[in-house]
């Protein structure tokens, strides 16, 4: 895609009113700082950054990030943690008021929007691309725009399903491995006093992509420029999903998912659900370590399948500090830094290094989380990635209202996904 007239612009404006912007107002602009390859001597100034961890995390990387200023004492760094909601609209608005942090732990499907704006300074040949060979194949590809990198690798993830051991013992159940499996096992469940087997969560469009990819389909393919969510493979997830539904082997409401899910697995109404690495140790303390099991998502009627996911650090392209920033970036996104998360965090590392370490390819989840992440699904890398989660999930939660069937939530998700992108 081109940049367009108008984002250069933004680009030149941000450059002009970099020394009056970002979280480095109170240092200098960098000129006397690291530069390419000096390691970071010289540097200064404050470093502002916004942590879009939830709560188990934040301590970690709030830590960790504070303490760059040991290995550079003349720089502090401002640690904000701002949470995931929201914060995709909450830097476009900061960066359109030339108030945008110095970094951004932006999730893996911003880095084209922001980039695509001119809010993000180009990486190629900066401090923050460091070892760049030893970063994951499909993590890196999410950092590239025009053939341009904005964004370093952070963790990558991807869904998978969690479910209690005792509980699946207790009804003399299998781990299911497709969706039909998980509607066999409802009687046993039920029996044992359960709710239902499974908790869909109805309120985010990122977790109906299993059901997606499952039936073979996909929202759009961006190398065609074709919507391809209301094709037959498309009104099959929807299907699927209301069969799990109406079948009682699943439950599911339209608000409040997080917390609805979380809850029913904690107190043993249901007895799994589809989640991923950073719900890792809030299931553990739910269920108990030792109950926690995580398999793959159930295939639908084609094959498995879940979306890649992650989060990457983007450099604000007015920053007032670019190099403090730059070298910030690289010690985030080191190897040593990705191993100390995953030992503490459980988290799935981008470099390639970190997985050879004893303590990180010994760790249970990683076990698990870093085959399935080879084989994830890849997600379109366009400016609009998304926004294509809103129409998706108002659709989906009226068909789970009963007002809209599976083939009209299908044509009405490609309807304003043509209106959106222009696409075919």
């Amino acid at each position: 895609m081109r940049r367009s007239i108008g984002t250069t612009a933004v680009i030149a404006a941000l450059a002009l009113a970099a020394t009056a912007c970002g979280g480095g107002d109170d240092g200098d602009n960098g000129s006397n700082g690291s530069g390419s390859g000096s390691g970071g001597e010289g540097l200064s100034g404050t470093v502002t950054f916004w942590d879009t961890s939830n709560e188990t995390e934040a301590e970690v990387f709030r830590a960790v990030a504070e303490e760059f200023s040991e290995l550079h004492p003349d720089v502090t760094v401002d640690y904000v943690n701002i949470g995931w909601d929201g914060a995709q609209d909450r830097f476009k608005n900061a960066a359109g008021a030339n108030e945008a942090p110095d970094v951004m732990r932006t999730e893996v499907a911003w880095v084209s929007d922001f980039a695509n704006l001119g809010y993000l300074a180009p990486l190629d040949d900066t401090p923050a691309v460091e070892d760049q060979g030893d970063f994951l194949e499909q993590a890196w590809a999410s950092t590239q725009f025009n053939d341009t990198t904005y964004a370093v690798p952070q963790v990558i993830d991807t869904l998978a399903l969690f479910y209690n051991k005792e509980l699946l013992d207790a009804a003399g159940v299998e781990v299911p491995e497709n969706l039909e499996d998980i509607k066999a096992s409802t009687e046993a469940f039920t029996e044992q006093g359960l709710e239902a087997p499974f908790y869909l969560r109805g309120d985010d469009a990122y977790w109906f992509l299993p059901y997606i990819y499952g039936e073979g389909g996909d929202l759009v393919d961006a190398d065609t420029e074709t919507v391809t969510i209301d094709e037959a493979s498309g009104v099959a997830a929807f299907e699927a999903v209301q069969d799990l539904l109406d079948s009682g082997a699943a439950i599911t409401d339209t608000t409040d998912g997080w917390q609805n899910m979380m809850g029913a697995f904690g107190e043993g109404s249901v007895a799994m659900m589809i989640n991923g690495p950073w719900a890792i140790n809030d299931a553990r303390d739910a269920i108990g370590e030792e109950n926690l099991g995580v398999a793959p998502v159930p295939a639908g009627g084609s094959s498995q399948g879940a979306p890649q996911g992650g989060w990457n650090y983007g450099v604000y392209a007015g920053s007032a500090n670019l190099d403090a920033s730059y070298e910030f970036v690289a010690y985030m996104a080191s190897a040593e830094t990705q191993q100390r998360i995953t030992e503490e965090l459980s988290l799935l590392p981008t470099r390639s290094s970190v997985y050879d370490v004893d303590s990180v390819a010994n760790n249970e989840m990683v076990e698990f989380f870093a085959p399935a992440v080879e084989v994830a699904h890849e997600r379109a890398w366009i400016p609009e990635a998304n926004s294509l989660f809103d129409p998706l999930r108002e659709e989906v939660e009226a068909m789970l209202l009963g007002r809209a069937t599976a083939e009209e939530t299908a044509n009405a998700v490609g309807d304003r996904y043509r209106d959106l992108l222009d696409w075919q």
